[in-house]
């Protein structure tokens, strides 16, 4: 059969094979990741069309990359020349919403606020939250294991998904996990595909697990003379113990930026912001105690209880990115630390910053420690970009000799697959390689990502 022939027979499954369609699913919202146009765009809508799609890849040795919304900062689902991206886009259903078992039933092209929004008309709620709720879809968010915001209470993705349905390589189906509250049946297979960013098998249908909706948050917001005094607070904020449902930080950089683009009126005076709410039942006596903590650093310290006006701040903190993005050509970072390191990682990005003469600007979930530098720098000035990938590397390094990870939420894609072997050991990762080679013997899924 030749490649028109096999590309006929998937009919509908085939979104296109026009080049000046294909380029745009080639990339993610990655930098320094290289992009190349595809070969042909797959886009089923069933898991039967899926199974098509990649036992024919199988028969004429296509390379596979799965993709999502192409929301991802890692380049998981950016492929080489040749690839053939397989689209989950079509496959956007919401199956099913159990108010009983609270539980869903997706599919992965499912948008994740859109899940949100479902969920809570029936009095619940899916906690996962990352910046790019309005756009990321529930399988990307799988194959990246995605946190957010509400991280520092709730946890990242996978520790609401229940079960799953996957095509491997060949094209075979295969059900994971279960839908009940316990289950302990031969090895977690589902948790080993959270977080393989499309490199073990095609996620299909997601079960995820829901909880009651909680009560409207009451929102703190604390400001700092210095981003440095903004991590002791957090640091104290945490040795306190008390519960919150966000810690989430902002540099000057940042808070103008947004600024600028909200208009939110943020003093220019303030060096460093931290937004936290708590949705627990005694939430004021929370607040509180992050109010107590703040006090030895904070120049000022506001509690609000007005539900849109917490709304409002969290929808600043939601465009920090973009933001910063006006500012010029970017670089984000993902790093998480020990939150008693938080200080001490703040203050050798401020020193990379002043070294190589580069704006950075710092936001993150302060709260579990994963903070998200973004490196400004102009992409037509060569010792700029040097400077900016030297900053990349000084940031990544130093959060690996703080005690963290080289990603806490983003995946480690292309972006960052040589700094995979820096983190885990050679047995770590010779294991990584032989599970991979029993679900995709041949390689043909996303090749040249994650290692």
């Amino acid at each position: 059969m030749t490649r028109e022939q096999a590309l006929a027979a998937l009919g509908r499954a085939v979104l296109s094979t026009d080049p000046d369609i294909t380029a745009s699913y080639g990339f993610d919202q990655s930098r320094f990741t290289g992009r190349a146009v595809p070969s042909a765009v797959l886009a089923p809508s069933t898991t039967d069309e899926v199974v098509s799609c990649l036992r024919v890849a199988a028969e004429q040795g296509w390379t596979v990359v799965p993709r999502g919304a192409g929301s991802g900062l890692s380049g998981a689902a950016n492929g080489d020349a040749d690839t053939v991206v397989l689209s989950t886009h079509r496959m956007n259903s919401i199956v099913s919403i159990d108010t009983v078992e609270r539980l869903a039933v997706v599919q992965p092209g499912v948008v994740t606020g859109e899940l949100r929004t479902a969920v809570a008309e029936r009095g619940l709620f899916y906690p996962p939250d990352p910046g790019s709720v309005a756009i990321s879809t529930i399988g990307g968010n799988v194959a990246t294991d995605a946190g957010g915001m509400c991280c520092v209470k709730y946890g990242v993705t996978g520790d609401f998904v229940l079960g799953l349905e996957v095509v491997l390589a060949d094209g075979r189906v295969m059900r994971t996990g279960r839908r009940t509250a316990k289950g302990v049946a031969g090895y977690d297979l589902t948790h080993l595909f959270v977080g393989s960013e499309g490199t073990l098998g095609v996620v299909t249908e997601i079960t995820v697990r829901l909880l009651p909706a909680p009560r409207e948050p009451l929102t703190l917001v604390a400001t700092f003379g210095s981003l440095a005094a903004a991590g002791e607070a957090v640091a104290a904020i945490t040795a306190s113990g008390v519960s919150v449902s966000m810690l989430e930080i902002m540099d000057r950089t940042t808070l103008r930026a947004v600024d600028r683009m909200t208009r939110m009126g943020f003093d220019d005076d303030v060096a460093a912001m931290l937004l936290v709410q708590s949705d627990a039942s005694d939430a004021a006596a929370a607040l509180a105690e992050v109010e107590k903590a703040c006090a030895a650093t904070a120049v000022d310290v506001v509690i609000g209880d007005d539900p849109a006006e917490g709304a409002q701040l969290l929808e600043a903190r939601r465009q920090a990115l973009p933001a910063l993005e006006r500012l010029g050509d970017w670089l984000l970072d993902d790093v998480c630390v020990p939150r008693s390191r938080i200080v001490e990682l703040i203050g050798h990005i401020e020193t990379v910053a002043a070294d190589e003469q580069l704006t950075i600007g710092v936001f993150g979930h302060a709260g579990d420690g994963n903070m998200h530098p973004t490196i400004i720098y102009d992409e037509s000035d060569p010792a700029s970009r040097a400077g900016a990938l030297r900053a990349f590397d000084r940031i990544t390094g130093h959060a690996l000799e703080l005690g963290g990870t080289i990603t806490g939420e983003h995946g480690v894609g292309r972006l960052k697959k040589s700094w995979l072997a820096r983190e885990l050991d050679e047995t770590a990762m010779a294991v990584h390689r032989a599970v991979r080679a029993a679900f995709d013997p041949e390689g043909r899924l996303n090749p040249g990502n994650l290692f």
